[in-house]
């Protein structure tokens, strides 16, 4: 009897030492979990269309034919309508999502070698099938999904937010072994309405309210100068006015004055065309206009174009446009070019003028 029991357990020790060497044999697989897992999204508001940006590192990386599944929980909608142009896969240089440089692998439907298949096959799941291709253990890899996906196409279609409830969820799989899951919420309204008014603007000033010709002479021609002692050319501006204004419309500078006068004597206003200095021996009181901006210097003031070619001119009595624009304009530098010549017989006598600058905003 004792024999009998021995031989009985010396089998049972021997199937088990058997089943203890198979099963040490056979590998089993074991799932690793995703780290640093991510989802930026374009719209957390319900119902709304947004695009994925999904990250995750994979511990075990993919072999050849394995996949990854996308599983979106049920409140979203329209994932049945992503295809493989909706969609990039790229794999990350290094295990940090962060500073990773990502390189694009190439989607198709279906996985045909080093292509790999993309697409929505389900209405929550969208899946990822390695042809020949494979990911790095270790590596982070990234989905774009909407029309954020430019890889292969521009993307047309993207997945729609549920309703208002608690998180919702992408949990990741598939044959490669890893999984995760990320969460976000979906919420009533995501954007901020910022609101601000823009008053209507305009400045305008004049650099020097008084200037001067000096003594006027019937054989040269002279130029008014800020320091009132006038010159006998014009290579520097009067004065300045400068104009700045937001309107829509731009902006209209016009001036209204007398012509120089003493007493009951008047000289002539001067209508001037491409010439430089005007005619001596006769009257004339000029005004020449030109600006470092693109305004529109009016027909008879141009003083953009070379001496030989300056134009003068003045209205007594009139308000009188010289210089607009229509479009708004940041700081404009418009420059005023004064020129008087005198007869041999205009009466003696101190001359001068008050000139009115308006500028008038189109808004």
């Amino acid at each position: 009897m004792k024999q009998k029991t021995k031989r009985i357990y010396s089998k049972i020790a021997m199937v088990a030492l058997v089943a203890s060497v198979v099963f040490q044999g056979v590998p089993v697989a074991q799932a690793a979990s995703v780290t640093s897992l991510s989802d930026v999204m374009s719209r957390l508001k319900a119902s709304e269309a947004a695009n994925h940006e999904i990250k995750f590192v994979t511990p075990t990386g993919l072999t050849a034919g394995q996949t990854i599944i996308l599983t979106f929980s049920a409140d979203f909608t329209n994932v049945t309508n992503i295809v493989h142009t909706d969609i990039d896969f790229a794999e990350g240089d290094s295990s940090n999502c962060s500073t990773a440089s990502f390189t694009e692998r190439t989607l198709a439907a279906s996985p045909s070698g080093a292509t790999w298949g993309a697409d929505g096959d389900s209405a929550t799941t969208v899946t990822l099938t390695s042809g020949t291709g494979t990911v790095t253990a270790g590596r982070c890899v990234r989905f774009r999904i909407g029309t954020n996906a430019v890889s292969q196409a521009t993307g047309t279609n993207q997945i729609s937010n549920g309703a208002i409830d608690d998180d919702d969820t992408i949990a990741i799989s598939g044959s490669f072994g890893d999984t995760g899951t990320i969460a976000v919420d979906i919420i009533t309204e995501d954007q901020v309405n910022v609101t601000a008014t823009v008053d209507p603007t305009i400045t305008f000033s004049v650099s020097d309210t008084t200037i001067g010709f000096g003594s006027l002479s019937s054989t040269a021609a002279r130029f008014a100068t800020g320091d009132t002692n006038g010159s006998g050319t014009d290579s520097a501006a009067a004065h300045t006015l400068a104009v700045a204004t937001n309107a829509a419309s731009g902006y209209v500078l016009s001036y209204n004055g007398a012509t120089l006068t003493s007493g009951g004597n008047t000289i002539d206003v001067a209508a001037i065309t491409n010439d430089a200095d005007g005619t001596q021996s006769a009257e004339e009181f000029g005004l020449g206009i030109s600006t470092n901006g693109s305004s529109t210097v009016a027909t008879g003031y141009d003083h953009n174009s070379t001496p030989g070619n300056r134009d003068w001119a003045f209205v007594a009595g009139t308000t009188t446009t010289i210089i607009s624009r229509t479009t708004p304009t940041n700081t404009e530098t418009v420059s005023a070019f004064y020129l008087a010549n005198i007869a041999g017989n205009t009466e003696a006598g101190s001359y001068s003028t008050n000139i009115t600058y308006i500028a008038t905003g189109t808004f």
